[in-house]
């Protein structure tokens, strides 16, 4: 998935990002945990497993 397609992804449930900002955050390696639930939500998991 593409920075835009994530962006495009998070609008559609109601999170304003830019590609740029995003881009920032996952280079730099630090975001909440908020924006990580976010992400997964937008791109349809339903299940993370941690083990």
């Amino acid at each position: 998935m593409t920075y835009a397609q994530l962006v495009e992804k998070l609008s559609e449930i109601g999170v304003a990002e830019t590609e740029p900002n995003i881009r920032n955050k996952l280079a730099r390696g630090k975001f909440t945990a908020v924006f990580l639930i976010q992400c997964l939500e937008a791109v349809g998991c339903s299940t993370l497993r941690l083990e």
